[in-house]
């Protein structure tokens, strides 16, 4: 996997312990860009740490039925997330950062570690099959794109289908993954499929359920 400036192809590519951003609702997968606007002082320091380090910082999601706020500063978190390098940076002249991270491999949390900085750092475990290439032949591609297009058409939304056609089924899936308007279950079961394959099958099946959902009540969901 080749991120950034940066390659990671084996286990002592990546450490063994990362800082954790619990974010609701939020899925990073292997190649993908997640946007974040970071403006809590715990996560400041976060960036700032990981910005003079190793430049790795782990999204995951709390656990389901937990919610990140003022009344939950430490949630329970879901088991597996996701490890992203900082490959875009800027600072907004109001205590802000506007950062991207790039994802590399998922992880399996094991446990927290108490090393005194604001904001919560765990031992993990990666999943070093992402960082090779999946077996991109034996993903769906043609149901993958007709239940997108029907989606698009339901909801009156466009894309670039010129994009779309050029893109590598990993790229496809895992980038139509990112930008689905699920909820945070759904997004948690498309980033712990177990292989390619298996995310295109779910993400086509979620998408069926939701289009089924949706012609039949009076509110359509929009992509956001």
């Amino acid at each position: 996997m080749h991120v950034g400036n940066a390659r990671y192809l084996k286990l002592e590519d990546i450490p063994e312990k990362i800082p954790v951003f619990p974010l609701t609702g939020a899925l990073l997968l292997p190649g993908g860009q997640l946007p974040l606007n970071i403006f809590e002082p715990r996560y400041l320091a976060m960036f700032d740490a990981a910005i003079s380090g190793n430049r790795l910082i782990g999204i995951v999601q709390p656990a389901m039925g937990e919610h990140e706020g003022e009344e939950s500063t430490r949630p329970a978190l879901s088991h597996i997330g996701c490890v992203g390098r900082i490959t875009s940076f800027g600072e907004t002249g109001d205590g802000r950062y506007i950062t991207s991270l790039s994802g590399i491999c998922r992880f399996r949390l094991l446990d927290e570690i108490g090393d005194g900085h604001p904001f919560r750092t765990f031992r993990i475990s990666p999943f070093l099959s992402d960082l090779t290439d999946d077996d991109e032949a034996s993903v769906d591609r043609e149901a993958l794109l007709r239940v997108f297009r029907d989606y698009l058409d339901a909801n009156k939304l466009e894309a670039d289908w010129e994009s779309v056609e050029r893109a590598g089924n990993r790229t496809l899936v895992n980038s139509l993954s990112m930008m689905s308007p699920f909820g945070p279950a759904e997004k948690q079961a498309l980033l712990e499929a177990p292989d390619l394959k298996s995310r295109a099958d779910t993400l086509i099946a979620i998408t069926e359920i939701l289009l089924a959902r949706g012609f039949g009540e009076a509110e359509t969901t929009r992509l956001q």
